[in-house]
């Protein structure tokens, strides 16, 4: 899906608030937060390449905040490229 502020999937479809938005650069992909609930995450959370992401990750384990769904490579690629 596409608005203003970019590309953005839903990382849990029951939750149509909170969204994630991807962008590519210079060959990186990058992530960035949306929650209509709490407007300063997106003036926060600013872009982050996955690669930092994927080092982070190690931090969320057993907590209820799961990197690997908020920030999906897959998805992201694939709206990527269809958005070409």
């Amino acid at each position: 899906m596409k608005d203003e502020r970019g590309l953005y999937y839903y990382p849990n479809v029951a939750n149509k608030r909170f969204r994630t938005y991807v962008k590519e650069d210079r060959g990186q992909i990058w992530f960035r937060l949306y929650n209509a609930d709490d407007p300063q995450l997106w003036e926060t959370h600013g872009w982050v390449p996955y690669a930092a992401i994927e080092k982070a990750a190690a931090l969320y384990e057993g907590k209820n905040f799961d990197p690997a769904v908020a920030y999906d490579l897959q998805l992201a690629r694939t709206l990527l490229s269809e958005d070409q």
